[in-house]
C-alpha cells in the first residue's frame, strides 16, 4: 500500500464530518479523533451534539449542506470532507435535494482546497440500469457520481446491509426474528446480499482519509458472507438460541406493503423500512475488493456475519449502543426550539401545568425523571399511550417503539419513543419535543424543584402550539383526557421517587394543582 504524505509525516488531518448526529457520523467522529485527526462537525442544530462524549474534542459549526455559504465556511482549512447525509424521507423531491446538496458540497470543497471527499453510499446491483433502481439507491448512486465527476479526488464506499448495534438493518432483523416464529414474508427474503459489520465500515471510512491523492473511485465494501435475508434470520435465531423460524415467502407482498409490515412488527417505521426493503429487490453483492490494496484488512477482517451479529447483540446487552438509527432527525418532525417567554411571537400556546410535593430527595426524583420512557414506561395510563403510539404509526409517524439509547442516561438529541430530548439540565430539567404526527408543535417538560418550604417539588408542563383550526380542535378534543394521562403521570412519578427514597410501606404525600391556559404573545 502506498503511503500518503500525511502518513509519512504523521500529519494530523482536519476532517469535516456532516451527519455527525446520525448513526454512522456519530460513530465516525470518535474514530477519527482516536486516529489522531482533528474533527469539525457541520450540523443544523449544534446543540444536538453537545452531550456526546467526544464533543469537547471536536469543533462544531452551524450550517446545512443545502446552504452554500455555511458549507463554504465549514470547509475552510479542511483536508478531508465526509459526506454522510441524505434527504431520504423529506418528500417526493428528495432526489433533487440530494443532487443539489452534493453539487454544493463538491463545489465548495474545490473552492476551499479540500484534498479528498469521502462518501458512504449504497451497493448497487450489477447490470441493472439506474432507472430500474429504487429511488433510494438511485439517489445514492447519483450523489456518488457527482463526487467522482468533480475536481476533488473522492472515495465512494458502497455498502449493502450494515450490521451493528442500533442500525436500522440490525433492528429489523432482530425484531422480525425474535417476534415472529412463523413468518409470511415477501419474496425479497430470497435475494442475495452481502452484509458488513459497522466496525469494518468505520475502519474503511477512517482509512479513506489517508488514501493516495491519485485514488479517485468507488469501492464495493462488504463482509465475507453472501447470503439471503432468510438465511440471516435463521442464523440470528441460531446465535440467540431461538427455535428455527418457519419462513413462507409470498409474491404479493410488494416493497410498499412489506415496509408497512416491517413497521408493524419492528420499531423501524415504514418510512425508513421502505427504502431498505426496496433495496433488496435486486441482488447486491460486492464485485471487487480493491479497497484492500490501499487499506489492507487485518487478520479476521472484515468480520464474518455471525461475529458482527454477536458483537452487536453484546453491545445491546451491555447497554453500550453509541448511536441508533433513530439518532437521525425524523423527516417532517418539528425542529423549532421551545417558544421562550420573552421573545416568542407565534400566536397561541396551550399549556397544561401540574406540580406537587414529593417525599424524596431531588436526586431520587431526578433518577425517575431521567429514566422515563422505553422499557421503563411513562408512569401513566398505558393503554392511552399505546393507542396514541399506534395511531401515529398508522398515519406514517415514528410510533411508540423507538425506545431509549441508554436505559439510565439521556443526552440532548436522543430519541425517546415518539419524543426527542431537546434540553436537559441534569438534576433540574428534562424537555422533550414531540415527533409524533400532530397538527402543531408539542413539548413536555419535567422539572425537579425545591418549594419555599424547602421540600422537593415535581413540576410538569405540557405545551402545544396549534397549527390552524385543526390544531385548536385537536387540543380541545384531547383536553378531557389530560387529567388521566398527564395528571396520573405526575402523581406516579412522584410516588415512584418517594418509593425509591422511603422505607417499604411508607405512604408518600399526594396532591396536585393543575391549570390549563392559553398564552397569547
Amino acid at each position: 500500500m502506498a503511503a500518503t504524505d500525511g502518513q509519512r509525516n504523521g500529519e494530523r488531518l482536519r476532517c469535516l464530518v456532516t451527519g455527525a448526529s446520525g448513526y454512522i457520523g456519530g460513530r465516525l467522529v470518535p474514530e477519527l479523533l482516536q486516529a489522531g485527526h482533528r474533527v469539525r462537525c457541520l450540523a443544523r442544530s449544534p446543540d444536538k451534539l453537545r452531550d456526546h462524549p467526544w464533543t469537547q474534542d471536536a469543533e462544531t459549526v452551524r450550517g446545512d449542506v443545502t446552504d452554500a455559504a455555511s458549507v463554504a465556511k465549514a470547509m475552510r482549512g479542511v483536508d478531508v470532507a465526509y459526506y454522510l447525509v441524505h434527504a431520504l424521507g423529506t418528500g417526493s423531491t428528495f432526489e433533487d435535494t440530494d443532487r443539489r446538496a452534493a453539487r454544493i458540497f463538491a463545489e465548495q470543497a474545490h473552492a476551499a482546497g479540500v484534498r479528498r471527499i469521502v462518501y458512504l453510499g449504497g451497493l448497487t446491483p450489477k447490470g441493472v440500469s439506474e432507472r430500474s433502481l429504487s429511488p433510494h439507491l438511485r439517489s445514492r448512486a447519483e450523489v456518488g457520481r457527482i463526487f467522482l465527476d468533480g475536481p476533488v479526488p473522492a472515495t465512494v464506499l458502497r455498502a449493502a446491509i450494515v450490521i451493528g448495534s442500533g442500525s436500522a438493518s440490525f433492528e429489523m432483523l432482530r425484531y422480525l426474528t425474535e417476534r415472529l416464529p412463523v413468518m409470511v414474508t415477501p419474496s425479497w427474503v430470497h435475494t442475495r446480499t452481502q452484509p458488513i459489520g459497522v466496525h469494518d465500515v468505520l475502519r474503511y471510512l477512517v482509512g479513506s482519509a489517508t488514501m493516495p491523492p491519485d485514488v479517485d473511485r468507488a469501492f464495493d465494501v462488504g463482509g465475507p458472507d453472501v447470503m439471503t435475508y432468510q438465511e440471516m434470520m435463521r442464523r440470528y435465531a441460531t446465535i440467540t438460541g431461538l427455535r428455527r423460524r418457519l419462513i413462507v415467502p409470498v409474491p404479493v407482498l410488494t416493497p410498499r406493503l412489506s415496509s408497512h409490515w416491517v413497521g408493524l412488527v419492528t420499531p423501524v417505521p415504514a418510512s425508513i423500512a421502505r427504502p431498505l426493503t426496496e433495496s433488496l429487490r435486486h441482488e447486491v453483492v460486492c464485485h471487487e475488493h480493491d479497497i484492500a490494496r490501499y487499506l489492507p484488512d487485518p487478520p479476521g477482517r472484515p468480520l464474518p456475519f455471525d461475529e458482527a451479529l454477536a458483537l452487536a447483540l453484546r453491545r445491546v446487552r451491555d447497554v453500550q449502543v453509541a448511536t441508533r438509527w433513530s439518532s437521525d432527525a425524523v423527516p417532517g418532525a418539528p425542529s423549532d426550539p421551545l417558544p421562550t417567554d420573552p421573545d416568542w411571537a407565534g400566536g397561541s400556546l396551550y399549556e397544561d401545568d401540574r406540580h406537587l410535593p414529593v417525599d424524596a430527595s431531588r436526586a431520587s426524583l431526578w433518577e425517575v425523571v431521567e429514566g422515563i420512557g422505553g422499557d421503563n414506561g411513562w408512569y401513566s395510563f398505558p393503554l392511552a399511550w399505546a393507542v396514541r403510539g399506534w395511531l401515529d404509526r398508522f398515519v406514517g409517524g415514528v410510533g411508540p417503539r423507538r425506545g431509549r439509547r441508554d436505559a439510565e442516561r439521556l443526552r440532548v438529541g436522543d430519541p425517546l419513543d415518539f419524543w426527542r430530548v431537546e434540553e436537559i439540565e441534569p438534576g433540574r430539567l428534562l424537555r422533550l419535543r414531540a415527533e409524533m404526527r400532530l397538527p402543531g408543535l408539542a413539548w413536555l417538560e419535567m422539572y425537579v424543584e425545591t418549594d419555599t418550604a424547602g421540600r422537593t417539588r415535581y413540576r410538569q408542563r405540557t405545551l402545544f402550539h396549534p397549527r390552524g383550526l385543526l390544531g385548536h380542535a385537536y387540543w380541545w378534543g384531547v383536553a378531557p383526557f389530560h387529567s388521566v394521562v398527564f395528571g396520573g403521570m405526575a402523581r406516579n412519578i412522584a410516588q415512584a421517587a418517594a418509593k425509591k427514597a422511603s422505607a417499604p410501606g411508607r405512604a408518600p404525600r399526594t396532591g396536585h394543582a393543575r391549570f390549563v391556559r392559553i398564552i397569547r404573545r
